[in-house]
């Protein structure tokens, strides 16, 4: 029984490997050291009489018998994880690592405060967070879910509508002291503008008045970011104005070091998704937090 046992272990260490793309990569995934990795792998190796990686300075590749043996036990190995996971939610406690990723601001001001509350709920459960404005590959770095705003663009990928919230154009008083105050939305193309490149049309924008007329108004960047932060950073110094989520600008709202422009105006509604692996049956931890986040 101990040495089947180890056997799985060694099967399955092998499909983290393949699954993150390195051993560094699957031992984080793994919860243990890059060395026990490596060993594991070099064991299965020679058991098999087969190499089952190429190795570069950058990555593991797999080779052809690599890949037949992942085709083979990576599908038994994930429907035995889901049959322990469904015989483990049924005891009502969950257990291991979750890993969520979301990005910097919105981690920070809005989903810590839940994710504690979820934390105190299930304290036999590890949090793993990771705050990144880069759109992650969930399965390739072990993540359980993804916190993102905006549309899914991954077909191969569940996603959950959490909440809606708005954008707002905001500037900095020092900016508008300089530049005046844009009053109708078709000004904004003459205006610096501080752009958030992750979004797919981050310079055109269409605004609705509260009669309902529209007017779509191209920008011109004066500087970009990939980092939803970065952008409000940039306008609160005095860069240019921008597009700002409203659960961000709160504070600056409040404290005057940002104002908001065009009340009368509103810019389409965004919406933050909990997306995670469209897998044949979703972990209990990753449901639990799920509807958790819904409710909360």
């Amino acid at each position: 029984m101990s040495q089947n046992r180890a056997e799985l272990k060694r099967l399955a260490v092998f499909v983290a490997v393949a699954e993150s793309g390195g051993f560094t990569a699957a031992a984080e995934r793994l919860g243990t050291t890059k060395a026990m990795v490596s060993a594991q792998v070099r064991q299965l190796e020679a058991e098999l009489g087969s190499m089952l990686f190429t190795r570069t300075t950058r990555k593991v590749v797999l080779t052809e018998a690599g890949q037949r043996l992942h085709g083979e036990c990576a599908p038994l190995l994930h429907e035995l994880e889901a049959a322990l996971d469904r015989v483990g939610s049924g005891a009502g406690e969950l257990r291991g690592t979750l890993r969520v990723t979301a990005a910097h601001d919105y981690l920070a001001a809005a989903l810590s405060p839940r994710l504690a509350r979820f934390a105190a709920l299930h304290p036999a459960l590890h949090l793993d967070l990771m705050a990144s404005d880069e759109v992650l590959d969930l399965v390739g770095e072990g993540i359980d879910v993804a916190i993102r705003g905006g549309s899914l663009r991954d077909s191969t990928l569940r996603a959950t509508r959490l909440e809606e919230f708005e954008q707002y154009i905001c500037a900095a008083p020092s900016y508008l002291a300089a530049h005046g105050i844009p009053r109708q939305p078709e000004e904004l193309a003459a205006h610096r503008w501080v752009a958030l490149s992750l979004l797919r049309s981050p310079l055109t924008w269409t605004f609705t008045s509260r009669k309902g007329a529209r007017r779509t108004v191209r920008m011109q960047a004066v500087a970009r970011s990939n980092a939803p932060g970065t952008v409000q950073a940039l306008v609160r110094e005095g860069m240019g104005l921008s597009a700002l989520a409203s659960f961000a600008v709160q504070q600056d709202l409040q404290q005057g070091r940002l104002v908001r422009l065009l009340g009368d105006w509103s810019l389409p509604g965004a919406g933050i998704h909990a997306v995670y692996p469209a897998a044949r049956h979703v972990p209990a931890k990753v449901r639990a937090l799920v509807d958790f986040l819904r409710q909360a």
